[in-house]
């Protein structure tokens, strides 16, 4: 019975087990791993998959911005591509110093989402097509930047990748600062709640009083800027700019945002 005196239905065992699949499913994969290999279930190891899962983690909660907008956003793999030869470029080529390359990084991506939301908000394109453009064009950018040529980083540059406090890396740290900045702007912030109306029906969003032109814009902004960041940690892991960086990337961001999303999403339900 809740605070109004309705009887709400009790759930069943099989209903919350279902509704628990990801979990199970989780706690599975973890005891079956840890039985596998002893030293599967260890903080080591866990740190370092944390430490290898990252750079897909901070583009993956950029991209649930989009997604709660009912969007979606494919060119995140090749944004991060074409900020890593921004900062590459940069640093090898000109000489800028390593601080300075990374907010250039940092602009780049935030810019080049901007320019998505722009494209579908003024031009009123679908965010698939506009984005799958981008996804070539950005790329192309890339290449056209470094000759599809490999850029090798000072060793500098690992410095994020090693860097770290008690053990924990830098890598993580960003992947928690993203993450509690992210979870602030969305359940504590006006911006955040009109992303969710927007998402359920943006025409009575914009009914409403939503500006949902801006909201938009400022999405897919933010998603651009976790792929930048993520782009970032990616390099300072990899100490170069491969011309296959964040190839293929986008299937596996928009994979964790959506399981991420629904899991949360059965979560708030219980």
């Amino acid at each position: 019975m809740n605070h109004m005196g309705i009887i709400k239905p009790r759930r069943s065992l099989s209903s919350f087990v279902l509704a628990s699949a990801p979990v199970w499913l989780y706690v599975a994969m973890v005891v079956l791993f840890s039985a596998v290999a002893p030293r599967f279930f260890s903080i080591e190891n866990f740190l370092n998959i944390m430490i290898q899962a990252s750079s897909v983690a901070v583009v993956a909660i950029g991209m649930t911005f989009v997604l709660l907008t009912a969007g979606i956003d494919l060119s995140v793999g090749s944004m991060m591509f074409l900020a890593g030869t921004v900062a590459g470029s940069l640093v090898v080529g000109h000489g800028w110093p390593i601080p300075l390359a990374l907010g250039a990084m940092l602009l780049t991506g935030l810019l080049g989402g901007a320019f998505n939301g722009l494209l579908i908000t003024k031009l009123r394109l679908a965010p698939f097509i506009v984005t799958l453009a981008t996804l070539f064009v950005a790329r192309g950018l890339g290449l056209w930047i470094t000759e599809t040529r490999a850029i090798n980083l000072p060793d500098a540059f690992r410095q994020l990748a090693t860097a770290g406090i008690g053990g924990i890396r830098t890598p993580i740290f960003i992947l928690l600062l993203v993450l509690v900045v992210a979870e602030s702007i969305l359940r504590r912030t006006g911006y955040g709640r009109r992303l969710y109306a927007i998402g359920y029906d943006s025409v009575a969003a914009r009914k409403a009083g939503v500006d949902v032109d801006r909201a938009l814009i400022v999405a897919y902004a933010l998603c651009g800027l976790s792929a930048a960041i993520g782009g970032m940690i990616a390099l300072a892991q990899l100490a170069a700019v491969s011309p296959d960086l964040g190839q293929g990337r986008e299937l596996a961001v928009i994979a964790a945002a959506g399981i991420g999303w629904q899991f949360l999403h059965d979560y708030q339900r219980k």
